[in-house]
This record gives C-alpha cells, structure tokens and sequence, in this order.
C-alpha cells in the first residue's frame, strides 16, 4: 500500500521528482569531485616529492607543506654549509616557481650535476639533459598535455625555451629549468626555495636532521621517508576549510531543494492526507510515507551523483591531462549519507506538517 502511494506522489509532479534528484545529484558529486581533487592533487604532489629519493628537505621557517613552495627566501649559500655536516653524501637547491602558461605548473629550478647527485638522474624518454641556458626538460605526461617535442620551443615564464629532454614523471616537478635562469626570471639571485638532502645511508636520516636543527634553528625540516603521509588537507592552511565549505553547499542546496519539494507536496496533498486519515492512517504512517519518498529520491539522487562525479572526472581529464582527482569508495559512501542526512532534515518540518493535519480542515481544503 505504501508503496503506491509513493509511487503515485512521485509520478504526479515528474519536473519536480526529477529536479529534486538532480538537486541531491549535484549535492553528492560536488562532495565527490572537490574532495577527489583536493586528496589527488595533494597525494600525486606528495609522490612526485617522494620521487626525487632525497632523504631530507629544508624549507624556510613556518613554510607549509605544499602552499609555501613558491618564492625563494633561502640564500644558496645555505648548501654548503648543509655539505660540510656529518653523513651527508650531497645537497642540491631548488628554486621554485608557479607558471600558468597552458595551465598551473609548478617549476623547478635546479643545478642538473647536483640534483642527479640525490635523485639518481632522469630517465629519459627522449632527448638529452640541459645544457645551455635556455635549455628545459618535460616530463611525459606535460609533453603530451602541451603537445611538446623535443627540439621544439616552449613559451615559459616570458621566455623562450628549447625542448631539450622529456623525462620520465615522477621527479618533484613536471617542468625543470637550469637554476640560474629561473633565478634571473624571478628576480631570485643566489636563493632557493628549498633543499634536498642526501644523506649516506637512510638509516643516518635523524642524526642528520638533528644537526640541520641545531645548525638552522626554526627552519622546516622534514623527512621524504614519509612524506605522503604528511601531505593532508588539514596540514594545509586553509585547504581543509575550503572542502568543509564546499561540502557545506552541497549538503545546503540538497538541503533547500528537498524541503521546498516535500513542503509544496504536503501543500498539494492536504486533501490526500486528510482521506488518508479519516481511513485510520496514523501520524506516524503519514510521515514513514512522506520520508520514504525522500529516501527513494535520495537513492536514485545518489546514484545519479556518483555518475556525475565519473563523468566530470574524465571531462576534466581530458582537458587538463596532468590533473589528478582521486574518486575513492570511502567518499563515496560518505557523499551518500550526507546527501541522505540532508535529505531527511529537508523532509522533517514537511512530514511534522502533514501528521498534524486536521482531518475535517484537510477535507475541506480546496
């Protein structure tokens, strides 16, 4: 029985069931795509630091784990004395910079003889390493973003640069430049935004630490050894209350949807309820049915999202190659009871209104 009466108040406004389930549709995918790409871009940076094999990375006082990288507050001359300390096998500044030619990108500025010194070198996939100036590598995924070939000029940062290499991803950066000239771009003489640190075997990682710590006291010191780890929104400033606002709205306009739809259905439906209950339908019959409509809007709602979020994942794929949006079972499910939860707060005043029908108001309601 209640089955149909669900069936029938769904079915009577079509324009309406259907709006309010894209209404928790957008709600759920929202929560899915923001949070898939904050996680991805944070997890495939992390790994992409990791990736450089460096044991240590110094970074200037209270800089962030991600959000600190541009500028070049260092002096150079910090690497030597980061040499000279015991058990460190070589030390390799790096000078970075945002670019926004084709994209956001982030740039790295390096010394080639001594960042292969800690990472091991680039494999390359095509090319050579750099050797003049203007000389600049890519890595796979950035070469075919940009429809990149060696040999070829790449505008970069107002300047000109020849394709010398691309590389194989997976190197701190996409796009690396020779330290001097990025330095000279950006008005960063003999500084460095951070440096990595090789120390002789993993195992001396924390006595080498703790005499980075007595040499460079309030500097950020961190081990690469976990460094994923360390790379979550809620250790980025403001990162984190960026996805509870956007995870707010969502919940908001699923929210706002719902009530308006169930408050104009009850409305609609007075005298409805009022045949209901002259036939003996109790207060709570009334708003098991009213809330099991909402549940059925919600799961057809939630299903919907879900094929949003995968559908605007490859959009924003296919536009933007190097992306990262990680869709992942956990927020999916946590996507679902928000958009459930708000979907039943949206649904409470609705289904209180219509227990509390009178029944010879309702009947003579017009």
């Amino acid at each position: 029985m209640i089955g149909r009466v669900i069936l029938a108040n769904l079915l009577h406004r079509p324009v309406r069931t259907v709006v309010s389930i894209v209404a928790v549709g957008v709600e759920v995918a929202l929560v899915i795509i923001i949070v898939g790409l904050t996680s991805g871009m944070i997890q495939e940076t992390a790994k992409r630091i990791e990736g450089v094999g460096a044991d240590v990375m110094l970074q200037p006082p209270s800089a962030s784990v991600l959000l600190a990288f541009n500028g070049a507050p260092m002096p150079i001359r910090i690497g030597e004395r980061l040499e000279q300390l015991k058990y460190v096998q070589s030390v390799t500044p790096v000078l970075l910079q945002f670019s926004s030619t084709g994209g956001v990108d982030l740039v790295y500025g390096i010394d080639p003889e001594s960042f292969r010194a800690v990472s091991g070198g680039f494999v390359f996939l095509e090319g050579r390493d750099m050797q003049g100036p203007d000389d600049v590598l890519v890595d796979d995924w950035a070469a075919r973003a940009k429809d990149l070939k060696v040999g070829g000029t790449f505008r970069l940062l107002d300047h000109d640069f020849n394709v010398a290499g691309i590389v194989e991803h997976g190197k701190g950066a996409r796009i690396f430049v020779p330290l001097p000239t990025l330095q000279g771009l950006s008005g960063s003489r003999d500084r460095a935004s951070l440096f990595f640190l090789k120390c002789t075997r993993p195992d001396h990682t924390p006595n080498v630490m703790a005499q980075m710590r007595a040499l460079l006291p309030g500097y950020e010191i961190r081990p690469l050894k976990d460094f994923v780890s360390q790379m979550t929104s809620t250790a980025i400033p403001g990162l984190d209350t960026f996805v509870r606002s956007m995870i707010a709205l969502g919940v908001a306009i699923g929210f706002l949807v719902i009530f308006l739809s169930m408050y104009s259905t009850v409305v609609e439906r007075t005298r409805d309820i009022g045949v209901l209950k002259s036939l003996g339908a109790s207060k709570a019959y009334i708003v098991q049915a009213l809330l099991s409509e909402i549940a059925v809007i919600c799961g057809a709602g939630i299903l919907f999202g879900v094929g949003m979020s995968y559908a605007g994942r490859a959009v924003f794929l296919s536009a933007f190659p190097t992306l990262s949006i990680l869709i992942t079972a956990g927020w999916i499910i946590r996507a679902a009871v928000i958009a459930v939860c708000g979907g039943l707060l949206g649904a409470l005043y609705p289904a209180w209104l219509a227990s509390r029908k009178d029944v010879i108001e309702a009947l003579a309601y017009e």
